[in-house]
């Protein structure tokens, strides 16, 4: 989760919403990194998550990311649980949750439902203080 926490902060510098992601391989390899580049890429798909699953796919050489585990700051939405499900990636770690836009287990538990063609297991609230105070900073700032 530190190396999910310094992408996180790498968002920052693009006024970026700070969430971070790495995949790590079976060996624990950290095979892709990313934080949020929506604001940087106008790209509305460049969540942490989907950057970084991008990337561990290139440097794996397949869509298959079976035996990985994605490790994230926060909870994944919607997009980015059916992300992770299409790659196959097994496991995910979490940070916070997210009670507005979470698809992994608080709004909805898209990668748990049985009627999915791939299942994932969470792990949630690993470094959860750390990773919420981030975002509450960052929101803070940007209210006023």
């Amino acid at each position: 989760m530190g190396l999910a926490l310094a992408e996180a902060h790498l968002a920052l510098a693009t006024h970026d919403v700070p969430v971070g992601a790495v995949v790590v391989d079976a060996s624990g390899q950290v095979v892709g990194r990313g934080h949020n580049e929506r604001e940087a890429s106008g790209d509305p798909t460049a969540h942490a998550e989907v950057v970084a699953l991008r990337a561990a796919a290139e440097a794996l050489g397949t869509w298959r990311l079976d035996g990985c585990t994605l490790v994230v700051t926060l909870e994944p939405c919607v997009m980015c649980a059916g992300a992770i499900m299409a790659a196959r990636v097994p496991r995910l770690v979490l940070g916070a949750w997210d009670d507005k836009a979470g698809a992994t287990g608080s709004k909805w538990d898209l990668v748990r439902d049985p009627r999915a063609l791939h299942t994932v297991e969470v792990r949630p609230g690993v470094r959860a203080a750390e990773c919420e105070g981030l975002l509450r900073e960052f929101f803070a700032s940007r209210r006023g």
